[in-house]
Parts: structure tokens; sequence; C-alpha cells
């Protein structure tokens, strides 16, 4: 049987780039490499691609691999003749055919249609979701017109402008107040993920100084109100007859689940299955598959929720179409306790990516 040839494309520009590369590592040294012959590919904070030839996957998971002297410039061409990566080595260029790619980028550049598109260009099967449904997921104020359409119940929510807060941050403050009534609040960039720049304001002041940092990421922010409720995720895979997890609950080691908390600490807790009633998981694995369709995503998303103390309410948060996959991620976790481990997750999402391209 011939190996096919798998690129792993990791980090990039986002403020997500490190748990990119988190990621990247751990999917490298998990994929079967009796089935696939693997080409990581580093993308620098400045944007520079380099093809990494060693399985020093250590220097990856600590961002040093830029360090590696056994990395050489490449890119992928746009070319659909091309179908791969164009190496330029001292000697001249070579040209590597790829059959699939593995886009394990979060955020910007990655997570947002970006890096789909150019794969689309170069017509080359790729995991994860499409062009319109990454950028549109990516979005949280996009996101969350979609699942109104749906009828799925999400958090009330006031749509802040980086302009409009520029020119009156008292006024902006005060629209945002009035639309939603009364604090706390959650303060959200509309297009980060990993938890960056959100913060939980309880007043006037931590509002504005709230809005202040998430716009240093976002031109627009979300003010959503409170839930009151279990934070739980659900593992979403497939193409056209997806299915979902049980949903997996985050128990936040800080007031709620910070960068820190998920990457730096290790600190919070995660249950599978979830604590929440039969009933509410029922609801929660069906909801995911309904946004997971509305948006239009193929191969694989988490789609998070809340569920109520009160009222056992399920409630969308947010989806992710390329999520964590390092050793603490939930999506693999998820899919483990389902019976699928990661070796054969990362086969099946392949499989996934070659479904829609021969289709």
């Amino acid at each position: 049987m011939n190996k096919m040839n798998v690129m792993v494309v990791f980090g990039g520009v986002s403020s997500e780039h490190p748990i990119s590369c988190i990621s990247a590592a751990s999917i490298l040294r998990n994929i079967d490499k009796e089935k696939y012959t693997i080409y990581p590919v580093g993308i620098t904070r400045d944007g520079a691609w380099r093809l990494i030839e060693s399985e020093d996957f250590d220097s990856i998971e600590h961002d040093t691999w830029e360090q590696n002297d056994k990395t050489v410039p490449a890119v992928l061409s746009p070319d659909r003749k091309t179908h791969g990566l164009i190496v330029m080595r001292e000697t001249g260029t070579e040209i590597i055919h790829v059959d699939c790619v593995f886009p394990v980028m979060h955020g910007i550049g990655g997570e947002d249609g970006t890096i789909q598109g150019l794969l689309e260009m170069a017509h080359i099967p790729y995991v994860g979701p499409g062009v319109a449904a990454s950028a549109c997921s990516m979005d949280k104020s996009l996101t969350k017109v979609v699942v109104e359409q749906e009828g799925v119940r999400q958090a009330a929510f006031y749509l802040a402008r980086r302009h409009a807060f520029a020119k009156d941050a008292e006024a902006e403050c005060a629209q945002a107040e009035q639309k939603l009534g009364s604090y706390p609040v959650f303060v959200k960039p509309c297009s980060e993920g990993s938890s960056v720049g959100v913060s939980k304001a309880t007043d006037r002041a931590s509002l504005k100084a709230g809005l202040a940092e998430a716009f240093k990421y976002d031109s627009k922010v979300l003010v959503e109100e409170f839930i009151d409720g279990h934070e739980i995720e659900v593992a979403v895979l497939g193409n056209e007859e997806p299915t979902a997890t049980f949903a997996g609950e985050i128990a936040p080691s800080q007031e709620f689940y910070t960068f820190e908390a998920k990457y730096v600490d290790g600190t919070s807790g995660l249950y599978i299955p979830a604590h929440i009633s039969e009933k509410a998981m029922q609801t929660v694995r069906e909801d995911a598959v309904r946004v997971y369709r509305a948006l239009g995503c193929k191969g694989l998303s988490r789609v998070d929720f809340f569920c109520t103390y009160a009222e056992d309410e399920i409630v969308f948060n947010e989806i992710n179409t390329i999520p964590g996959f390092t050793n603490i991620s939930m999506y693999p976790k998820l899919q483990e306790h389902m019976g699928l481990a990661y070796a054969d997750l990362i086969d099946k999402l392949i499989g996934f990516a070659m479904e829609r391209y021969d289709g």
C-alpha cells in the first residue's frame, strides 16, 4: 500500500500560535507513520513558512522549532498542477506532492477560512470545515446570527465596535448595559479563541476596562449575559452524517475558563460525561449537531454550551472548528470516551477530508 503524503501545518500569526504548536506536536507523535508520510510545516509569528525535516517534536511542542537547523523555506503553492509544497533549497527548488493537509492552526489565519481558501485554490483535501463555515464560526457575532435562525437558545448579547468605543466609551458601555440589563457580563473579542482577551465585568468600570482590553485583539467585541451553569463541550465528527459525543464538563480552577486555566497551570478539572441530567445530555448532543449543520461544518468541530443550574436549560456558547488537540484537550478526550483512540481519530479526520474531495 502506498503511503499518503500528509502535511501538518501549525503555528501562524495569531495569538494562539503556542497552543497550535502543542496541538501539532501531539498529532505528529500519534499519527500512523506506517500509513502516512508526514511533512510538518511551521509558520512563524511573522508569517514565514518552514518545512521541518526532523522528528524533533519536542522543539515543536515548546515552540523552539525555528532554531532547528533542519528547517527549509517552503510554501504551499495555490497552483493546482503543483498540488503541494515548493521547497526552496540551496541547490534549487523541489516540489513535494501533498495528498492531504491537516491545518492545526487555531485562531486568525488558520481557523477563519484563510488557509482553507488557499487549500481550495490548490485543490488539496484538508481536515476541517470549509471557507464559509470556518469564517462564520470564527466570528462569534456571525455565528450568533446563524444559530438564532436555527432556534437554538443562546446568551443575549450586545455587539460593541472599536470605532464607537474610541469615540465615546461611556456611551458604548451604556448601550451594552441597556441591552443586557444587569451585571455580571462577559466581554469577548469576536474572532479570538482560547479565552484570549476575555474578561468578566461586574460594573461599569470593569466593563470599560474589559472592552479596552478586548479591542486590542479585534474591532468587534461581544458583551454577553452571564449564564449561571455548567460549562460543557461536545465533540462533533463527520461530514453529511455527523455524530456527537456525550458532553464533557469543565470545572474552572479560576473564576471562569481563562487562557491560563486551559493551557498554563493545567488545574481546571474535566469531567466526562458532564454532571448534567439525561434529558439535558440528549438535548445538548442534538443541539450540537444542529449548530454544526447550520454553519455548514465538515470533518470536526467542538461545540460549547452552558447547562443552567436552576432550570437545566441548554444554552449555546460558541463553536471551534479546529479545536485544541493537546494532551489535555477536550475534543480528543471526548472521542476517546466514545471508544475512538487518538491515532484512529486522526485517521478518521483524514478520511473525511478525502471523502469530501472525492465527492
